[in-house]
């Protein structure tokens, strides 16, 4: 097993985490364009949306796929093919004719995006001692958030200079490259012990996941946060784009460094572990998440990206003690546990902007904000409970 901080943990903690990185670059270039795809297109705030949405859905539904078969055959050759796979489908993205061949290619990229997700955590629960995986995973999911980060700002950039085709072409290039290296970091697996792929079984793993309800309070919980955190970037690209503001893709992209506060929040994680329990971090991060969502009311551009900083610290927060919570409450079949956090997690992203439209058309922004305390309540009272469970 690999020991904290020795050679080896920083060279899988490296790989899994650059896999993190061009996952979520692949993800997210194209969030900052969404004002501008919207009036090249002539679709709605709604419909356009869907590129974002398509992408996180069928990531969603991946999941299910790649975690029940990663525990069959292994975790290394699914997260190097399907990384490969989403490096072309950037490239193939760059010369999409329509709006919906757009869609049908966001759609099979964000499908084979799942394989890294859907498995890296389970790798490390194989790989790694107990206390070696813990700031491991804070460090993975900190580079989710640099993926984020560094997507929006080569969509939003590139786009502003040479159009969205030119955007998803230099994420791809980027994805071939840094696929080389993720290839060669990633150290051979040896804790893993493949069970035999049945059907009934993987499903029967499933609702055992769903029936334990240490897990499925942790599934909601993810699921939710995220639905309310990602979606509230997309419809402030709206709220900014308007005026006073009147923001270009290139600027929208800035606005996305506010994840360097979620990257704060997931590697300082482990820490505040040590002095909280995992719930108790859960409640602090949602506390946090619904604190950052009132100073971006501000009508003030520097507040408003001072509360999106703050949404970002807290949101990663709760997610990274939600993943550890998982892996380490999954008695068997890591990698299905792992894959349902995820399908929830994502699934929650894809339907946001069906219960947060509402609310911007008859509200605008205060509207948004309304919605997203509604849903974090329901969290915040989830990890309450969590925590109740484990006060004992």
């Amino acid at each position: 097993m690999i020991q904290i901080r020795t050679r080896a943990w920083w060279r899988a903690t490296l790989a899994l985490s650059l896999g993190s990185f061009l996952v979520f670059i692949n993800l997210y270039a194209p969030q900052p364009l969404l004002p501008e795809l919207r009036e090249a297109y002539g679709v709605s705030t709604l419909a356009v949306g869907l590129v974002m949405s398509v992408a996180t859905l069928a990531l969603a539904a991946s999941l299910l796929v790649f975690g029940p078969l990663s525990d069959a055959i292994g975790r290394a050759a699914i997260m190097r093919l399907t990384l490969l796979a989403a490096g072309a489908l950037s490239l193939g993205l760059s010369l999409a004719p329509s709006f919906e061949v757009l869609l049908v290619l966001r759609g099979l990229q964000g499908f084979v995006l799942g394989g890294l997700p859907a498995v890296a955590i389970a790798w490390m629960g194989d790989e790694f001692e107990p206390s070696a995986m813990l700031p491991a995973i804070g460090l993975y999911i900190g580079a989710n958030s640099l993926g984020g980060i560094s997507g929006r700002l080569v969509g939003g950039a590139v786009g502003e200079v040479a159009g969205s085709s030119a955007s998803f072409l230099a994420v791809g290039v980027i994805t071939q490259v840094g696929l080389v290296v993720f290839w060669k970091l990633l150290p051979t697996a040896r804790g893993f012990v493949p069970r035999r792929f049945e059907l009934r079984g993987a499903a029967r793993d499933l609702a055992g996941h769903l029936r334990n309800p240490l897990l499925l309070a942790a599934y909601l919980l993810g699921g939710l946060n995220f639905l309310i955190f990602i979606n509230q970037y997309s419809y402030l690209t709206f709220r900014l784009a308007q005026a006073p503001f009147e923001l270009g893709p290139s600027v929208l992209g800035l606005v996305f460094l506010t994840y360097l506060g979620g990257t704060l929040g997931s590697s300082l994680s482990g820490r505040l572990a040590r002095r909280l329990t995992p719930p108790a971090c859960m409640m602090l991060g949602i506390l946090i998440l619904m604190g950052g969502t009132l100073v971006t009311l501000a009508g003030s551009l520097a507040l408003i990206v001072l509360g999106l900083t703050i949404n970002a610290f807290g949101f990663f927060l709760a997610h990274a003690m939600a993943s550890s919570w998982v892996g380490r409450h999954a008695g068997q079949a890591r990698g299905s546990a792992s894959a349902l956090y995820l399908v929830f997690y994502y699934s929650g992203a894809s339907l946001g902007a069906f219960w947060l439209e509402p609310f911007w058309q008859v509200g605008a922004w205060p509207g948004v904000a309304l919605a997203s305390w509604l849903v974090l309540g329901v969290t915040l009272a989830i990890a309450a409970w969590l925590w109740r469970r484990q006060r004992p």
